[in-house]
């Protein structure tokens, strides 16, 4: 079958941006007194807004103050990306070339709000490679509901069985898995255990990889 959709996650996949959100909420919840590991980080990659505010609720108690967390957390990575800039991932811009010269439409599915995405995409240069962005307050529910693949899908006017969906979290890969796409794995903070690998179209080192799944 033809693949006619390439749909992306963002954060983790195309962008090298999960460290630094890491690095950002550790340096925060270090100064207010919490004990923050990567495996806390872990929970919530993949996670809307929303959803990362349960988890940690969940974990720290009913008055921790996430939103609060939530914002310092933000200004810092404005900060350290205007500064520093923000690093692509290997074979990003090749494979989006290859994707624009075969006619395959394309989208971003991401749980990061618009005005962070937006911008992220832009400083990039990846913007315009883009049909359709789909962000987290697009959609009721986040990943790994489907809703956000389905909704690219639908922004891209592709029916979702003739997309390929590109996803570095396990929640990620689920979320299109239910959507019924194809689905293409370039772990970054977490490795696909069993589970994951049997919903797995094709596992990736890095995007440079993935060409080869639409040649």
């Amino acid at each position: 079958m033809i693949i006619e959709g390439a749909i992306f996650d963002m954060d983790g996949l195309m962008m090298d941006t999960e460290r630094l959100v890491f690095e950002n909420w550790q340096e925060i919840m270090t100064k207010k007194g919490y004990s923050y590991t990567a495996d806390d980080f872990r929970k919530t990659i993949g996670k809307r807004r929303i959803e990362t505010e349960q988890i940690m609720k969940a974990q720290y108690g009913e008055d921790f103050p996430y939103l609060e967390c939530a914002d310092e957390c933000h200004v810092l990575f404005i900060e350290k990306t205007e500064r520093d800039g923000i690093s692509v991932k290997k074979g990003l811009f090749e494979l989006l070339q290859v994707l624009k010269e075969r006619g395959v439409k394309t989208a971003v599915a991401t749980s990061t709000r618009r005005p962070s995405a937006e911008r992220v995409l832009s400083m990039t240069g990846a913007m315009p490679y883009f049909d359709a962005v789909v962000c987290g307050e697009d959609v009721t529910e986040g990943k790994p509901d489907p809703e956000v693949f389905l909704k690219a899908a639908e922004r891209i006017d592709v029916e979702p069985h003739k997309c390929a969906a590109l996803e570095d979290s396990p929640s990620g890969i689920t979320a299109a898995y239910r959507a019924g796409m194809k689905t293409i794995m370039v772990p970054d903070f977490i490795e696909p255990d069993d589970e994951i690998r049997d919903m797995l179209d094709l596992l990736c080192g890095d995007l440079e990889e993935a060409i080869s799944f639409f040649e």
